[in-house]
């Protein structure tokens, strides 16, 4: 499966964004898709996870409340709602995809192995 990410921009402390996944493939339906960000100067981090159904979502501490992942299947898209945004949230978005990922292992980088170009979001206090 191929991924392209989209969404990012310029906005202000307190504004919102919503990011986007595209991918292609007739079988996305059944992957795990999980959005990571990369700061400059630091490791690429976990921000949210979300099942191949929907059911089961997971997030870092840091967005909890103020991040929502979610898809459509129909369209191939999973979304990152972000509100309340923080200058700390400024980074490279990146969507990943994995057919079977543990749920030990939804925030590890490792366990996805398709990924997207990434969106930059930058946040200006």
């Amino acid at each position: 499966v191929q991924l392209q990410a989209s969404g990012g921009g310029l906005v202000q402390a307190g504004d919102s964004l919503r990011l986007s996944c595209l991918a292609s493939g007739r079988t996305f339906s059944g992957y795990t898709v999980g959005w990571f960000r990369q700061a400059p100067g630091k490791q690429r981090e976990f921000v949210a996870a979300i099942r191949s159904s929907g059911g089961t979502t997971v997030y870092t501490d840091s967005v909890k409340g103020r991040f929502t992942i979610s898809r459509d299947n129909a369209k191939n898209t999973v979304y990152l709602q972000m509100n309340t945004l923080k200058p700390a949230d400024t980074a490279v978005y990146y969507c990943a995809a994995s057919r079977s990922v543990i749920y030990s292992s939804l925030g590890s980088v490792e366990a996805y192995g398709n990924w997207g170009q990434g969106t930059l979001v930058t946040v200006s206090s």
